[in-house]
């Protein structure tokens, strides 16, 4: 079943088809009948270390893992995944890093085949002195009670299996193995739905714990590889389904691009998938520094200055109506159409209120306001363990400070852009210093949260090449046993740790030389 959107299946974890090659390192394997090799071309002899060496840049040059650093690999059985299996498991044979095992998710939508992927993956692992960790969820079922299509019902269940499949296995990520073509698909997808330059960049290298060592590398380069290794592998049938949207950018858009436009469009796709990444980040960072002074907090609602908003150019004013939109309707996602509502909302003489997905929208004077969901989280039911009724999660706007009873504090952040020639580096020698953290703005992906610890959190404390789980941090810290639940966090909506109030600020966060903007956050006595 394809994902009909961002994602492959046979990228990550999703059941497959049929297809197969046949390693002799993994001659152990079954070989259906069904089942047919891929032919093996004398061009690819040299394929083998140009994906390694391929796969092995893309980690260096986007920090995707560090010595030390544990790795889940998502497996589908599919080509792309299988190809990721090998290649990382060459990569942590050179000591760049620990591959942990692998995960395979069975969606239940394709009967026998899926149960066929299923046990070829366990096969594979076998052959490859791995544990395989598997769920099987019923996607079907979970769109149905949701009331959302089976590929946005799949995506979900899939993220949240990676997360547990990190924690399983003591990871600092899990890889997907997710190629340039696939890049170029996202970025033709998101140009047609009307995509702005934040979905224009498709995916990114890191998002979270899933990391993409074959995102600058091509779905030919990875095929020749197999065919090279004659390694067998499963894909779906339903690839070849037109009327799946990806399907169709694959197999009709680009070769009729391809052939009467450009033969090169894949790389001119993907470079302008990776422009639209570096201007949405810098206009993102425009825009924190714009909402810094436009932007206000109170204890339910967000309230912006409407004549500084409508001074802005509209890039920055889209984008800081969105940071607002997000911290008011708790991280919804926010379309292009509530966004210039409330923009026309400000240029209007209305006094309101509008009604948007999770918010309202007033005005009160020369202040437009949108009304803010509860911050906090539903408490854990009874009967849970000590640590979940304890938990705590707080959305800290930017500017914004939050007040948190739990650890007897408020945690601040306020963002400030430095002048032309100035360094951050020299500005705050040091990034973290007791109650008071500086870190990189450009970096995190809002809205952030203040929460406490979670089973399986992780980080790479400044100056730490590996991630480092969070309760060994608190042990070496000595930090005491009692009071390791109500230390407050600053965790970014990928979920990477930003800060340890009062402890550690994480390596991934650090201002350096070529910082343009950062975020102060503060612990603050209450």
């Amino acid at each position: 079943m394809g994902c009909g959107g961002c994602e492959r299946c046979e990228k990550c974890g999703a059941e497959t088809g049929a297809r197969s090659a046949h390693p002799s390192h993994l001659s152990h394997l079954s070989h259906p009948s069904h089942l047919s090799h891929p032919s093996h071309p004398s061009h690819i002899k040299n394929k083998k270390m140009s994906l390694i060496e391929s796969a092995r840049r893309t980690i260096r040059r986007h920090e995707l893992l560090h010595p030390g650093d544990r790795v889940v690999v998502a497996l589908s059985g599919g080509a792309d995944s299988v190809a990721l299996l090998l290649v990382l498991r060459e990569l942590a044979a050179s000591g760049d890093f620990e591959v942990a095992g692998a995960a395979h998710l069975n969606h239940q939508l394709r009967g026998a085949d899926a149960d066929a992927d299923e046990a070829f993956c366990h096969r594979l692992a076998t052959a490859s002195g791995l544990p395989l960790d598997v769920e099987r969820i019923d996607v079907r079922s979970l769109a149905g009670k949701a009331r959302v299509s089976i590929e946005t019902a799949a995506h979900a269940a899939r993220h949240e299996f990676f997360g547990r499949a990190v924690t399983r296995f003591d990871a600092a990520a899990i890889a997907v193995a997710h190629t340039r073509d696939d890049q170029a698909e996202t970025f033709l997808l998101r140009l047609l739905r009307g995509a702005g330059p934040r979905g224009l960049g498709g995916m990114h290298p890191r998002s979270g714990v899933v990391v993409r060592p074959f995102i600058e590398t091509a779905r030919a380069d990875v095929r020749a590889f197999l065919a090279l290794q004659q390694v067998e592998f499963r894909e779906d049938a339903s690839n070849a389904d037109l009327s799946i949207p990806r399907n169709s950018v694959r197999h009709e858009l680009i070769p009729y691009l391809q052939q009467r436009f450009s033969p090169g469009i894949l790389d001119v796709l993907d470079r302008e998938a990776a422009i639209a990444r570096d201007d949405s980040d810098f206009l993102e960072q425009a825009a924190t520094v714009a909402a810094a002074k436009l932007m206000t907090f109170t204890a339910h609602a967000v309230e912006i200055d409407a004549a500084g908003l409508l001074a802005q150019p509209p890039a920055i004013a889209r984008r800081v109506v969105g940071q607002a939109q997000r911290f008011a309707s708790g991280a919804r996602f926010i379309a292009f159409d509530a966004i210039d509502a409330v923009l026309a909302f400000a240029v209007s003489n209305s006094a309101g209120p509008i009604d948007l997905p999770g918010h309202r929208v007033n005005r009160r004077g020369g202040t437009i306001v949108l009304t803010k969901s509860k911050g906090r989280q539903r408490r854990a039911a009874a009967g849970t363990t000590h640590l979940r009724s304890l938990e705590f999660t707080y959305e800290l706007g930017l500017p914004g400070q939050v007040r948190v009873p739990e650890s007897a504090c408020a945690i601040s952040a306020e963002a400030e852009f430095l002048s032309s020639g100035e360094s951050a580096a020299a500005r705050w020698t040091l990034a973290s210093r007791g109650d008071q953290a500086v870190v990189e703005a450009a970096k995190l992906a809002h809205p952030l949260v203040v929460r406490n610890r979670r089973p399986g959190d992780r980080f790479r404390p400044l100056g730490l090449q590996g991630h480092k789980k969070l309760q060994d941090f608190f042990v070496d810290a000595k930090v005491r046993r009692n009071d390791r639940d109500s230390i407050p966090l600053v965790v970014d909506s990928n979920g990477q740790i930003v800060w340890v109030a009062g402890h550690a600020v994480a390596e991934d966060f650090r201002v350096t030389d070529r910082t343009k903007a950062v975020v102060i956050l503060k612990r603050l006595p209450v």
